[in-house]
């Protein structure tokens, strides 16, 4: 398992509530410096394997591991830093602080993952040149994150996923509200980012046609069961 960064295997785990809603995933892996596309239509459990994945939920039975280390072994405070440490989140919203600085929300997962904070030398620095490279306006640092054009404040969610170097990159839709070009624009710069430093990168969507920019590509139902039932 040294050579995965994400491995998955028989991990099963129902949701509480009204609506059983259950999901078993056989083995799932993604290896270090791999780019894999995950596809899936809305309700296909995509959300709930990502949660999973970052360590929000717990698995009922199976094992998550995570650059080696399984994150349930772990207690909600030390999962919560693992998971700053090792993972870079690009929400579908974006999930931007909206009256913080630019900086301020690119900044934000090192103050509780002191690793990454150190991988990234000046933090500063580093994410001032993650602002040029994804073609920020330069002085972006101090507006307002709710001033920016919907394509700023993206880039400004990949900034915040990059710094510090985390060894994976989960991506939720990220291009499901983006045209064609800007689709292609947008993989441009990450898959330039993520190459820097070999990074992983495992990205969610329903959208077939991204499949050629990425090394594998897997199918929900080819590895997933989902049950849903009323109680």
């Amino acid at each position: 398992m040294s050579d995965q960064i994400l491995e998955i295997t028989d991990v099963s785990y129902r949701w509480p509530g009204r609506a059983g809603f259950s999901l078993a995933v056989a083995h799932l892996s993604v290896a270090k410096g791999e780019s894999v596309l995950l596809l899936g239509e809305s309700g296909s459990g995509k959300s709930t394997l990502l949660s999973l994945i970052c360590g929000t939920v717990l698995p009922d039975k199976g094992k998550v591991h995570v650059a080696g280390t399984d994150s349930a072994a772990l207690s909600g405070g030390a999962r919560d830093k693992f998971r700053a440490e090792h993972i870079g989140v690009i929400f579908q919203q974006f999930n931007l602080l909206p009256f913080g600085s630019v900086m301020d929300n690119i900044l934000l997962p090192l103050r509780f993952a002191p690793a990454r904070r150190k991988r990234a030398g000046d933090a500063n620095d580093e994410a001032s040149q993650l602002c040029s490279t994804l073609g920020l306006p330069e002085g972006v640092g101090n507006a307002k994150a709710a001033a920016l054009s919907v394509g700023q404040q993206q880039r400004v969610a990949v900034a915040r996923a990059l710094i510090g170097q985390p060894p994976l990159i989960i991506a939720d839709e990220p291009t499901s509200a983006l045209d064609a070009n800007s689709q292609a624009a947008f993989l441009d710069l990450l898959f330039e980012q993520i190459a820097l430093h070999n990074t992983s990168l495992l990205m969610v969507s329903h959208d077939p046609r991204l499949g050629e920019r990425f090394d594998r590509v897997i199918r929900m139902e080819d590895i997933a069961q989902v049950e849903r039932r009323n109680l």
